[in-house]
Order: C-alpha cells, then structure tokens, then sequence
C-alpha cells in the first residue's frame, strides 16, 4: 500500500512532529482515514524522524564550491544550494539532524542536478532492481467499528455570518465526513458548521436532517481548484446514527464502501497462513502467579515439532518447564535484550533405561567459569542443542481478537478473553543448532573432568504441567492425534528396524526410531505391533500396511498413514477401539473438534504482534520466480531497517546486498522448488560486514558462510568487520508452501468481493502463486560463541 496520494498530509505534519501535543494533532488531522492508512503514516513519520549518522559529501558530486557544516559532531560538505536546504529542512525536526533532513538535502541537490541537464525529474529511469521487495504488515489486524461509503450526495454548508455553501460530499461514515466545495467558501475552520444532507432530507424525515447536522472541521486541503474538508460529527442523536447507518446498508450496492483496512488484514493474515505451518518457533505463554512466573501454554504446529519432541522423557513427559525455570524465565523477562540469559544450551544422557537432560545459559557458564567444560563436552553428544529465547511483553490494552469486518464483535468469548488476560509475557524458543558447526564447538574442550557438569543437570519433570494447544490450521489428518507409546516393528524389503510410537490416530501415527534406517519415502512399509499383539484378540497386528509419508530427525522420526484397500485394516479398526475406549487417560495432541480454535487464535495473534525475524515470501513468475514481499511486524526490526535504507519509500526494502550474486535462485528459489509442503525448512548462514563509510550510508557487504572456507577465514571476517564497522550473521530459513488457506479468510473475501470484486480476485491471485516462505533471522551472538578466540577477546580485562 503506497502513501504517494498522503504526501500533503506528510508535510502538513512534519512541522508538528516535535510537538508536545502532536499524538492529538495526528489524531484531529487524520479522524477520516481508515486505521491502515494511519499506521502507515505513523511509520513514515517515525521513520524520517529518527536521528541520522549518514554524512553528506557533495565534493565530488556538484560543480559548486563546498564548504564544511558541523551539526551534531558531524561533518558535512555542502554547496550553497544544500545548504540552504539543510537551513530550510532543520527547523522542521526542531534543528535535529534525522533522517528527514537528510533526504530532504539529498533530494533537492538530485533536482537541481537534473535540471542543470535539462532532465525532467519523471524522464529519470531507475535502474530495473529485481531485489527491491515491498513489504506486507503482519500481526497488525485493523478494524473498522463502523462502515464508510465513498459516494456523492448533494449538501449544503452553513455557518453563522457566511452565505450557504453547496457542494458534494465524498464519503460519509455515521461519525464523520469528507465534503468537496469551492476554493472560495469563507468558512472559518475554528467554528462548528452545519451541514444539510439534502438529498437524505427529503427520504428520511428526522430533524437534525431537515435543519442541519452539527459538524467540526478537522482539517482543510485545497485539491484541483477545489476545498476538501474533513469533518467530524458533533450534533445528531441515535435517530440520525440510525439513518446513517441505514443509508449506507441500502446504497453500499449501488456506492463504493471504503474496503481497505479488510483487504490490508486480509493479505496479512493471507500471507500469514503460508508462513506459520513451516515456523521452526515454539511459542509459548507466561503466567506470574506469587511473582513466580512459569510457562502455562505452548501453541504446537507441524514445523515445531522437533522442538517438542526432543524436551519429552522417557514417560512422554516434557521436561521444558525445567529447562525454562523459574530463575531463567526471571532473568529472561528481566533482561529482555541481554543475549546471556537468552542462550540456553542442552544435551542428554541415557542411563539405565531413563533420560536425564542437562542444560546452562551463558550467563551461568560465564558465571561458573563452565563454558569451555560444557561447549565442549556436549557439542560431542548427538543431543547436543542450542537455543535462543525472544520475550515479549503483552500489550492487554490492544485487542485479541482479528475482527476485521465492520459490525464484527471485536472480542472472544468470556472464557477465552479471561484466558488470554492471564498470560504476562509471549516467548518464542527457537533452535539455533547447526550440525556443520559441532567441531566449531568442540574447540572448547579443555579434557577438564566432566563431573564438573553434575550442577547443570535438570530436576525431573514428573507430571504434565503446560498445556498445549495446536495452531488454528485446517487439520492435515482431519482426526485427533494422542501421545501414547508402544514398540513397533517396521519392514521394507530388507530393510528392518524397531521403534516406539510418538502419537497414534486411527489412521496414522508417529514413530521414532532406535536407530536410523534409510527407507525409502513415500512409499509402503509393513508395521507390526508385538506388545499390542497380545491385547488384541483375533486381530492380526502383524505385517500391516502404510505409507511411510516422510521422514524427519535424519531419518530417526517417521509419519505413517495406514493403507486402506478393499478389506478393513486390521491396525486401524483397533487403534480406533483402543482411542475410544481410553480417550479419558489419553493426552489428546491435536484439537479436531474446535473446542480450542479460539484459544489457539488468540495465542497465535499475540505472538505475530512481534516477530522474531523477517518472513519473506516467494511467488511464481512466467518465467521463473521472485521474491515478492517481506513481512514486517508492528514494531521496527533491525533486519528490515537495514535493507531500508537504500530506499526513501514506505514499506519498500532493497535486498540487493544479500540476495545478488545469485545467491536468492541458488539458495533460495533452486532449493523451494525442489521441495514440498511436507519437508522441513532448510537454511543457510550468511555472514554481513556493515562498514561506517567517511561518505554516506552504512554499506553491507554479505557473503555465504559456505564461501568463506575454513574457521581461520571465518574469525578473520568477523575480527574484520569488527575493525571497520560491525559484524551481523543471519539464518536464512527456505521452505516449501502448500495451497492457500482461503478458508480462513473466506469473510472477508466475500465482502472484498461485494464492494471490490477486482481486488479480492487480485489478492486470491497473489496468494495462490505462492510457492514457498522462509525467514531472516539474527544469529549473531549464537554465531560468535562458536569460536573460543572471539569470546576471549572480548572478555572484561
């Protein structure tokens, strides 16, 4: 959504922008645009005054003298006519040097420069840049209480001291106005006016009507030889709100009802729904009871699973609330940017039939003098995880609930709403392990004795105590799934191995097993169930047949789905009987019967309210595919402020640094299309070097982790780009997509479709070329802790 027709309302703002009072001006002058637009426009304003570190240089670029300009510790080189720019431009932001400035000096010498060539500044051909994507707003769900209609009625203006005024409105909500009259209408902006809505009077017989509504002028704007007004309702009771309302029922047929904030929402929560079925994140949700705060909820989809799964027990029993304890998730919420309380590593131990975790952040290795001893030694175990922790504290004042639809009850019901309120903070636990980097770890072996590691080693969970609910997505296996564990024998051809079930349905299940076999996928398999056999009666559980769907884990996890032919599967009819007749001692995983879609909607909401990285989507073209938006949340990233720097549009983010060389078809698209919906996301690390320039902008230099070569390479571009600047990593996560999930924003296609039939076709389009999502995700704290070197370094003296 561009912001190009709002220019005027832009500069009518900039000088109010470091005003006390400007939250209240911004809410007077912008009363009538829809709640996407002010989001925008709010973003735009925060943006260009935001304090810039950027020189400007024209030495080499004008054929005027340049003489220097100090502001704020910073040294300038401008001609006459930049200058006088720059004198023009600081009283706007209260003689601060930001961003603003700076554009404004930038853009005024380009001009002047064009016009020295007898250039047209609309003749001016940028250079075509495949890698300038737009972004698309995330977690940000805006809603309407009442409905606006773009139409034309004849009215007539009046205010005490000045002649009639007739003119056309051109758009009416049931509090507010937008009227189109002459240039010369004498009106006085700081009194009320009366507006006759004439051709309303003469259909509906209420007397506000017939003598006249009371309005306030929020704002004047002359526009193609006339004046438009913005007006807000003063006078007029719940007759004329019915009326009103009325009108804009029988005519929103006829007239255009104003549909941009549901088809903003709508493409956010489009687009949502490609992405969330492949995050690797576990959210979860944090209670304070007693000043104690615990993990309460945590929000399952099909891409977490790997993070769930490696926390349970021998007893299926998730051990994560002691991974996550009271004094990290103290320290955590206390210092939410402080990286050492927010790197967590872990690993396990079999002994004697019983899993026992052991796991440290970095604060406590760095505290106990333990990091060498635990790095070390535990990169070495196949268990061996890192993690990291993203908290966010809950914003209870904003809305749970997406209502979107004008009319719609913005809330939940009772019961989930008190739900929701309980909950302080959002985290997201991602795994940051990277199994190329494991003898970057092992470095740090230092032969010490390993007893050392006993103070790390984690209490015993003993009973479930966070409760789970699956992400609101329309059920792959259309039936519930329940934890339940029991031995299983598995064939192909030659191939034989035996496992343990993770979950079972009746028409699937989920199995692990002891050791890693390279079957082939998909394709049939034969189970057996010897501990099941002997429960079982005449049903035989021996040699039956699934499809092995795919697998996961190296191979070691494995989704099944039985193969149903022309007889009954014996595996199936008793697996149902089993479910059926223990569904009260079963732990049900998934919810098939909707008894939590609306808890699992509310907890999605409020952790996309801020995002952990930058989703990204690609689309398919004629020709190949393209990267074609970036997903940015309701409060400023680094990433997506980093690649928006190289261009002065809203919403518009240059990723030539890190995309060129063909890096986004080698390592991006290539990669996609070879992949399904089924397979799990892949990345690849990618290292940056952001160099302070004597000249201009920060320049990022981004190079595959891959083409750097050995670890000595590899700390001496870091060591590097520490000297002239700063170092960055980044994850780049790539997966396949499935089909869109229109169903979830079926409502508000079919009022897109009323009132703008050719937009909602156009954003069904988008979503349907959709092939593939991923994510840019900071790594580099974890990054750096991979080399003992870097660490020492930067240690206290």
């Amino acid at each position: 959504m561009s912001l190009d027709n709002h220019s005027a309302l832009i500069e009518q703002l900039k000088p109010l922008l470091m005003e006390p009072d400007f939250q209240e001006i911004f809410e007077q002058l912008t009363v009538d645009e829809s709640n996407s637009t002010r989001f925008l426009l709010k973003m735009e304003l925060n943006r260009i005054s935001s304090q810039c570190t950027r020189i400007i240089d024209l030495r080499d670029k004008t054929e005027l003298p340049c003489e220097e300009v100090v502001i704020a510790n910073q040294r300038h080189f401008l001609d006459e006519p930049a200058k006088e720019s720059l004198i023009n431009a600081l009283p706007l932001y209260r003689n601060k040097y930001t961003l603003g400035v700076y554009e404004q000096v930038v853009k005024a010498h380009k001009l002047r420069r064009l016009k020295l060539r007898n250039i047209e500044p609309e003749e001016l051909i940028s250079e075509d840049n495949p890698y300038l994507v737009p972004g698309v707003v995330l977690g940000s769900y805006f809603n309407r209480c009442e409905e606006r209609m773009n139409y034309s009625i004849r009215i007539a203006v009046t205010q005490p001291g000045v002649p009639e005024v007739n003119g056309v409105t051109l758009d009416l909500s049931v509090g507010g106005a937008r009227i189109k009259l002459p240039l010369k209408h004498h009106l006085d902006q700081d009194k009320p006016l009366k507006l006759k809505l004439l051709e309303l009077s003469e259909e509906f017989f209420v007397d506000e009507l017939q003598h006249g509504v009371d309005y306030q002028i929020v704002d004047i704007q002359n526009k193609d030889g006339n004046a438009i007004l913005r007006l807000k309702r003063l006078g007029g009771g719940e007759a004329l709100d019915k009326v009103i309302s009325k009108v804009i029922r029988s005519f929103k047929f006829r007239y255009k009802v104003d549909v941009n904030d549901v088809i903003v929402t709508a493409t956010g929560l489009g687009y949502e729904r490609h992405y969330l079925p492949l995050l690797t994140h576990l959210p979860l949700y944090i209670s304070v009871k007693d000043d104690i705060p615990h993990i309460a909820y945590e929000l399952l989809g099909r891409g977490n699973q790997p993070i769930q799964h490696y926390f349970q027990d021998e007893n299926e029993i998730s051990q994560l609330p002691n991974f996550l304890n009271n004094r990290r998730l103290t320290q955590i919420l206390k210092s939410t940017n402080d990286i050492d309380h927010c790197l967590l590593f872990s690993f396990t131990h079999h002994a004697q039939g019983k899993l026992h975790f052991y796991s440290a952040s970095l604060a406590e290795l760095k505290a106990t003098k333990n990091l060498h001893l635990f790095l070390g030694f535990a990169s070495t175990k196949a268990s061996w995880r890192v993690f990291k922790v993203v908290a966010q504290t809950i914003d209870h004042s904003k809305n749970y609930k997406t209502s979107t639809l004008p009319g719609d009850d913005a809330r939940y019901s009772a019961l989930t709403e008190q739900q929701l309120a309980q909950f302080s903070h959002t985290l997201q636990l991602i795994d940051l392990t990277n199994e190329d980097v494991r003898k970057d770890y092992q470095s740090w072996f230092n032969k010490a004795d390993v007893n050392g590691l006993k103070i790390f080693a984690q209490a015993k969970v003993k009973r479930h105590s966070i409760k789970k609910v699956s992400m609101p997505f329309s059920e792959r296996r259309h039936e519930a799934r329940f934890a339940f564990k029991t031995l299983v024998t598995i064939e192909q051809g030659e191939k034989k191995t035996n496992g343990v079930t993770h979950d079972i349905s009746s028409r699937g299940l989920q199995l692990i097993l002891e050791e890693s076999v390279d079957f082939n996928e998909p394709a049939q398999v034969m189970l057996s169930f010897p501990r099941l056999q002997a429960a079982s009666g005449k049903a035989n559980l021996t040699h039956l047949p699934y499809q092995l769907i795919r697998s996961r884990m190296n191979g070691q996890t494995l989704h099944l789905s039985a193969l149903i032919g022309h007889t009954p599967h014996d595996g199936v009819e008793f697996l149902n009987k089993l479910i059926a007749h223990n569904k009260q001692k079963l732990e049900q995983l998934s919810d098939n019967e909707g008894q939590l879609k609306e808890l699992a909607d509310g907890l999605k909401n409020l952790f996309m309210r801020q995002l952990p990285g930058v989703p990204y989507f690609i689309e398919k073209t004629v020709k190949s595919a393209q990267m074609a938006y970036i997903g940015i949340g309701t409060t400023t990233d680094e990433i997506s402020h980093l690649f928006a720097q190289d261009s002065d549009q809203v919403l518009q983010y240059n990723l030539r640094p890190l995309l060129d060389n063909n890096v986004l078809k080698q390592q991006i698209i290539d990669p996609i299309k070879s992949m399904k919906p089924s397979h799990d996301m892949e990345f690849f690390e990618v290292f940056i070097q952001l160099i302070r320039q004597a000249r201009g902008a920060v320049q990022i230099k981004c190079i595959l982790k891959s083409e750097l070569g050995g670890r000595d390479n590899q700390i001496q571009f870091i060591q590097q780009s520490k000297k002239v600047g700063r170092f960055m990593a980044l994850r780049v996560y790539r997966g396949a997509t499935d089909k869109p999930d229109m169903s979830y924003i079926r409502r508000e296609l079919e009022y897109i479709h009323i009132h703008a039939n050719h937009r909602a076709k156009q954003l069904e389009e988008q979503l349907w070329k959709v092939i593939g999502s991923g994510e840019l995700l900071d790594i580099t704290a974890e990054v750096e802790i991979r080399y003992p070197s870097l660490v020492m370094v930067s240690k206290p003296k």
